[in-house]
C-alpha cells in the first residue's frame, strides 16, 4: 500500500525577495565615540606631519616677506595657514618645484583633511542634533501604533505578517536592547529604539499609552511577564499580547495583565496533533494563521447593516465562527444566541486577496 507522504508545515510562507541576492560577510564595528574620534584626528596630525616633511624638504623653494629666512617654525607655520587655506602671503612658494609640490601634494592632502573635519562635525554635531530633532517629532505624533516589545524569531515573524496584512511600517515601534535586531527592524521601515521595555521612562518615550496594541515577545517568560506588568501599570487601556513559552506561567501573565497569551510550544503541538489526525489539517491551521494562504481569520466589529442577521449571513461573505458579546465567547452552532447585535465582535475566515485574485 502507498504511503502518503506528511507536509511540512512552516508557520509562514512569505519569502524575502532579498534572500536570493549575493550579500558579502560583514561585521559590525563596535568603536566607542572617543575611539572614533582618536582615529580622526590621528589621521589629521599624520596628514599634517606629512606636509610638515614635505615643506621642510622643499624649503629652498619657499621665500618669507619678513626676514627671508626659513626656519622649521616658519614651515610649521606655513604648513598650518596652507592648510586651513587662510593663506596670509608673507610665506610663499617661488619655484616652479614648490608650486607644483603644492599642487599635486599639498592641495589634495588640504582636501582631505576638510573632509575629516566636515564628516567629524557631521556625524557628531549635525546628524546627531538632526536624529534628535526628528525622533522628538516622531516621538511627540505618535499615536494608534503597534508597539513590539522584543525583536526576536517570535516578534519579527509578527512585524512580518503585520506589514504582510497591511500594516504600514511606519506605524510599529520596534524596542530591544540588541543594536543588530534594532538594524533588521529598521532596514523594512519600522520605527525602533535600543532600551529596556521593564522601564516606565522607556516605555513612555514609545507613548506606550497612545498605542493600538503591544506585542510582548522578550525570549525569556519571566522578563515577558514583567513587561506586561509595567505596559499594564502605565497603559491599563492598551490591548496586550504576549508570547509565553511554559504552561504554567499562562495564567500569571493572565493576571498579570495580558488580553492574549500565546504558547508556541502548545500550538506546534496542536499542528502536530492534527497532523495525526489528517494529513491536510495542520497545513490548513498553518493557512489560517498567515496571511498569504488562501483564507485567513479575521475580528472585527459588527457593521450596522449586519445588525439583527444570523452569524451564517456576514456581508462579508465570510464564514462566520463565534461572536464575542460582553465577554462570552459565542460559537456558530448557538442557533439561539448568534443573532448579530450592536457591540458584536465577530470572527470569521474570509479568502485573501491572493484567493479572491489568483495570478
Amino acid at each position: 500500500m502507498a504511503r502518503q507522504r506528511g507536509t511540512f508545515v512552516t508557520g509562514r510562507h512569505l519569502r524575502s525577495p532579498h534572500l536570493d541576492e549575493h550579500r558579502p560577510l560583514r561585521r559590525m564595528i563596535r568603536l566607542p565615540v572617543w575611539g572614533d574620534v582618536g582615529l580622526r584626528l590621528a589621521a589629521v596630525l599624520f596628514l599634517i606631519g606629512v606636509v610638515v616633511l614635505v615643506h621642510w624638504l622643499d624649503r629652498d623653494g619657499l621665500r618669507d616677506s619678513y626676514d627671508g629666512q626659513i626656519s622649521f617654525l616658519d614651515v610649521v607655520y606655513f604648513t598650518m595657514i596652507s592648510i586651513t587655506t587662510t593663506g596670509f602671503g608673507d610665506i610663499a612658494p617661488v619655484s616652479n618645484q614648490s608650486r607644483l609640490v603644492e599642487a599635486v601634494i599639498v592641495t589634495p592632502i588640504r582636501i582631505l583633511v576638510l573632509f575629516i573635519f566636515i564628516g567629524t562635525a557631521y556625524t557628531y554635531v549635525i546628524k546627531r542634533g538632526w536624529e534628535k530633532w526628528r525622533m522628538a517629532r516622531i516621538q511627540s505624533k505618535l499615536s494608534d501604533h503597534i508597539v513590539v516589545l522584543g525583536y526576536g524569531v517570535s516578534g519579527s515573524e509578527a512585524v512580518a505578517e503585520l506589514i504582510a496584512r497591511g500594516t504600514d511600517a511606519h506605524c510599529i515601534v520596534v524596542m530591544d536592547t540588541d543594536a543588530a535586531r534594532l538594524a533588521a527592524a529598521e532596514e523594512i521601515g519600522c520605527n525602533v529604539i535600543q532600551a529596556d521595555a521593564a522601564r516606565d521612562e522607556h516605555l513612555m518615550a514609545v507613548r506606550i499609552d497612545r498605542a493600538r496594541s503591544v506585542l510582548v515577545s522578550a525570549g525569556r517568560d519571566d522578563a515577558s511577564i514583567l513587561i506586561v506588568l509595567t505596559v499594564q501599570h502605565l497603559a491599563p487601556h492598551v490591548p496586550i499580547s504576549v508570547v509565553i513559552r511554559a504552561a504554567d506561567n499562562e495564567l500569571l501573565a493572565q493576571q498579570a495583565g495580558a488580553d492574549n497569551v500565546i504558547n508556541p510550544v502548545r500550538f506546534t503541538g496542536l499542528l502536530l496533533a492534527g497532523s495525526a489526525q489528517g494529513a491536510h489539517i495542520a497545513d490548513y491551521l498553518s493557512d489560517l494563521a498567515s496571511v498569504d494562504g488562501q483564507v485567513q481569520l479575521v475580528e472585527r466589529p459588527v457593521t450596522s447593516d449586519e445588525i439583527g442577521k444570523p452569524l451564517s449571513e456576514l456581508t462579508s461573505g465570510g464564514i462566520g465562527l463565534r461572536i464575542y458579546r460582553g465577554g462570552e465567547a459565542l460559537g456558530f452552532w448557538q442557533n439561539g444566541k448568534t443573532t448579530l447585535q450592536s457591540g458584536d465582535v465577530v470572527v470569521e475566515i474570509v479568502p485573501t486577496e491572493g484567493a479572491r485574485h489568483p495570478a
